[in-house]
């Protein structure tokens, strides 16, 4: 586990968010389900250790969701993904979200094992959605993780008890 502390980003910190989204996403958009999402001017999360940033989470809120948007964990295995997603259902909870909700594609299995490993449960299939995403952002490659052709996006839920 690592011994990093979870923050919300400030608004000091939106040039490093910008910065690590471009690095990461390619662009400084994200896009899933047909939206345009900047990452950089989102609420969210960072871990840091000693000044260093080891992870970043962005979201959005809709009713009664709270959709992430990007979730990066910059050495994978060492909590920091852990540690985003429990800071983000906490604040689901904190502002009555019911759902928090994420989109992956079809290539990405390690992040469809860690979603579902913490409650998540994969709630819709867009078949060629990324066809059309890539229209919004071009820099989506077409060949992902394990040279699986990326082609769909995926959503997964995980149901929150709002705080009582």
């Amino acid at each position: 586990m690592t011994d990093g502390s979870v923050r919300a980003i400030e608004e000091a910190d939106r040039i490093v968010v910008a910065r690590l989204v471009l690095e990461l996403w390619g662009a400084h958009t994200a896009v899933a389900h047909g939206e345009v999402f900047f990452p950089a001017s989102l609420p969210g999360f960072l871990v840091e250790r000693q000044g260093q940033v080891l992870g970043l989470l962005t979201y959005t809120v809709t009713e009664s969701m709270l959709e992430i948007v990007t979730i990066d964990a910059l050495r994978r295995g060492r909590g920091v993904g852990t540690l985003l997603v429990d800071a983000t259902v906490r604040k689901a909870r904190q502002i009555g979200c019911t759902r928090v909700r994420l989109t992956t594609t079809n290539d990405n299995l390690d992040a469809l094992r860690f979603y579902q490993r913490r409650g998540f449960k994969l709630c819709a299939l867009r078949p060629d959605a990324v066809r059309e995403a890539r229209k919004l952002k071009p820099e989506i490659p077409t060949v992902g993780d394990y040279g699986i052709p990326i082609t769909d996006e995926l959503d997964l839920e995980r149901w929150v008890a709002p705080r009582q």
